[in-house]
C-alpha cells in the first residue's frame, strides 16, 4: 500500500450573488489542502521452523545416547533423558544440568525455558514438536536463548 496525495490548487474563484453582474462579484480566496495519507505500521514476524525429519549433524552427533524419541516427561528416566538432557544444554545459555537419565525438576524447567524461547506450546513435555526444535537447535552454531 503506497502513499497517495490529494491537492487542491491555491487559485482564487469568483463568486456572486443571484442576479448580481460581474461588476458586484466579490473574489474569495481558495485554500490548498494536503493530505497526506500513510499506510498503517505493519509489524511482521517470521518463526523459522526447524525441518520436520532433522538429522542430528555437528555438535548435536555429541549427544549419542539413543535415537529413541518417546514422550518424555517429569518422573521419565533413561537413555532418552539423556538424549534431551543434552540437547538442552547444547541449545540454551546457562543450562550446565548434569545428563543423569532423570527427568526431574530441573530438567522440566529447563524444557519449559527452551519451549518458551522456542515460540512452541510450554507444557514441560518433550513430545515430537520439542523433539524437532531440540534436535534443531542442538545443532545450530547459536544458542536460541
Amino acid at each position: 500500500m503506497g502513499c497517495s496525495t490529494v491537492t487542491t490548487e491555491g487559485n482564487t474563484n469568483t463568486t456572486a450573488p443571484p442576479g448580481a453582474t460581474s461588476a458586484t462579484a466579490t473574489a474569495v480566496p481558495t485554500r490548498t489542502t494536503t493530505v497526506t495519507k500513510q499506510p498503517p505500521a505493519t509489524v511482521t514476524t517470521t518463526r523459522v521452523a526447524p525441518p520436520e525429519n532433522p538429522v542430528p549433524r555437528g555438535p548435536a552427533n555429541s549427544c549419542n545416547y539413543t535415537s529413541s524419541r518417546p514422550t518424555i516427561r517429569r518422573g521419565s528416566s533413561g537413555a532418552a533423558v539423556q538424549q534431551a538432557q543434552c540437547y538442552l544444554n547444547l541449545s540454551m545459555t546457562g543450562v550446565s544440568m548434569p545428563e543423569d537419565g532423570d527427568f526431574g525438576p530441573v530438567t522440566e524447567a529447563a524444557t519449559r525455558r527452551f519451549q518458551r524461547c522456542a515460540g512452541i506450546t510450554v507444557d514441560g513435555l518433550i513430545g515430537p514438536q520439542t523433539w524437532s526444535y531440540l534436535i534443531y537447535w542442538a545443532d545450530s552454531s547459536t544458542y536460541l536463548c
